[in-house]
């Protein structure tokens, strides 16, 4: 599982997670990401907002109940073997 770390734009705080599956859906990228690589954890999902010019990756947590909802359903099809509750 590949490891990435993301920097806070607050505070530059680094921020490292686990890359569970990707997706592009609607022209995003969407990370669904944990704080452990194995075991049961929190999940997060992540929307890539970077513009075509931009040097470095910007991704926010996917905080709509909506598109949550409808995210986690994709990963949740995609990952057979996990369950996904939000």
């Amino acid at each position: 599982m590949e490891k990435v770390t993301f920097r806070s734009p607050q505070d530059g705080e680094a921020l490292e997670f686990y890359v569970v599956e990707e997706t592009s859906i609607n022209g995003y990228s969407y990370l669904l990401v944990t704080e452990e690589e194995d075991g049961d954890c929190d999940a997060f999902i992540l929307k890539c907002l970077s513009q075509d010019e931009q040097e470095e990756a910007v991704y926010e947590m996917v905080e709509s109940e909506e598109e949550l909802g409808y995210i986690s359903q994709i990963f949740a099809e995609m990952l057979e073997d996990v369950d996904i509750t939000m």
